[in-house]
């Protein structure tokens, strides 16, 4: 990817259903301004759909998808770059029954808390059913609410394991093999090395723990609380896989594989340490590869560096049981209030397709959610771990899907912040209690 997945905080969205569509008409009122008209044409005597992208790159591939189209064309609106402000400023308009948001670049995240305040069109059984052929098991399940499909998978992400085959080599780790997080935290004291990952308070930390709850088999909150109302969303992650995370987390924080500032460590935190002398692994999302050779190219990183660098599917908690890996990405959805929702649909045909995919893969660095994707050779030139990457897609687990997203996120980076401090044997309890007192308006984040 282009730049890090997850750098910025979530922003909270309201705590209850009725607080989601309540707030979503207090945003209404106060977004009026907001509300732009979808234009009818352009001189071309055909409507303008209006596709709102969160990454620059993205624009070539609605112009080419203009050019070929004949019933539409597409301008593209670009979003702002974190996070946290895509979610504000696509809710502010949605809530403003916006009808330009015809076409949303949507982080997925988001997707439930939009679509349970009926601010996403749905696709049909048909659409869900084409926009998930050959589409890998990660972005195909984070694209899902309540067995409804609102954001047609684009492109996908996933973090991989990455680490200094001379380091590895000294310390007599067979990375052919999966390893575990004990093992590369073993193997980085023994050779006075860092393991780097992100252990700020914000989104970053949420995949972290997400990522090792889910791979210890477990879940932060019950997957059939899914549709719930807020008070009857059950937190699950006082259990023996939220133990077991804290646990790694606390074993990093207080070895001498902790990088400098690991509580203040955002993705670029990550990879400025691994490039240090003591660098050792990392686990980071696959746009560092580009940023190794621009590092390279420029000067700031010695000749070759990239030669010593290796990689691996992310670590696992057991040694028997495949990692559960951390997944970002986009996909594209349809706005509730556009006046051509079959356009844009006709037109996600398009700006989704493998050609599409591919070239998002290729300029922006994030990989698509078709396995199609990976079987192109300019892919494979280009990304050597196409296959590690692949690897993550398939077995990825997606955050929590639920309209109190920010809630949940919010909880667990208090609750698990920071790690040199945090308890394994009461951050679960508390954090489960947090998320279920949040969610019923009895404690405040």
């Amino acid at each position: 990817m282009s730049a890090p997945e997850t750098s910025s905080s979530a922003s909270p969205p309201p705590t209850t259903r009725r607080r989601v569509l309540g707030g979503a008409a207090t945003l209404a009122l106060c977004a009026t301004a907001l509300t732009a008209c979808g234009e009818a044409n352009t001189g071309t005597g055909v409507p303008t759909l209006t596709w709102y992208i969160n990454n620059a790159f993205d624009a070539p591939i609605g112009e080419r998808c203009s050019e070929e189209a004949e019933a539409y064309d597409i301008r593209t609106e670009q979003l702002p770059n974190n996070a946290a402000g895509q979610r504000e400023q696509i809710l502010r308009r949605l809530a403003a029954n916006d009808s330009s948001m015809d076409i949303l670049s949507l982080d997925p995240p988001y997707m439930a808390e939009l679509a349970e305040a009926g601010f996403l069109r749905p696709f049909t059984g048909e659409e869900r059913e084409e926009f998930s052929e050959d589409v890998l098991e990660g972005p195909l399940q984070q694209s899902l609410y309540e067995d409804t499909m609102f954001g047609a998978p684009f492109f996908a992400n996933t973090q991989l394991l990455w680490y200094k085959k001379s380091v590895a080599e000294e310390a007599g780790l067979d990375m052919s093999e999966p390893v575990t997080w004990d093992q590369i935290i073993d193997a980085a004291e023994q050779t006075d090395s860092t393991v780097a990952v992100q252990g700020q308070r914000n989104e970053s930390l949420m995949v972290w723990v997400n990522a090792l709850v889910e791979s210890a088999g477990g879940a932060i909150i019950d997957p059939d609380s899914q549709g719930a109302d807020a008070e009857d969303v059950e937190a699950t992650i006082d259990s023996p896989a939220g133990k077991r995370a804290a646990e790694i987390m606390t074993r990093i924080a207080d070895s001498t594989a902790a990088p400098p500032a690991l509580s203040t460590a955002a993705e670029e935190t990550s990879r400025a340490a691994f490039q240090e002398e003591r660098g050792g692994f990392m686990v980071n999302w696959p746009y560092v590869w580009n940023a190794f050779a621009a590092g390279e190219e420029d000067g700031t990183l010695p000749a070759g560096f990239r030669e010593d660098v290796g990689w691996a599917v992310y670590p696992r908690v057991d040694a028997d049981t495949p990692a559960a890996t951390p997944i970002g990405g986009v996909g594209l959805s349809v706005g509730a209030f556009s006046e051509h929702p079959d356009l844009a649909v006709d037109a996600i045909r398009c700006l989704r397709s493998v050609e599409s995919q591919v070239e998002h893969m290729l300029t922006g660095g994030e990989p698509g959610a078709n396995a199609a994707v990976f079987e192109d050779p300019r892919v494979r030139e280009q990304f050597p771990m196409w296959e590690a990457i692949r690897t993550g897609l398939v077995d990825a687990a997606p955050r929590p899907i639920t309209p109190f997203y920010g809630d949940v996120t919010g909880a667990i980076q208090q609750g698990y912040h920071p790690p040199s401090e945090i308890s394994p044997e009461t951050a679960p309890q508390r954090t489960a209690e947090l998320i279920e007192g949040v969610l019923s308006n009895e404690q405040l984040l």
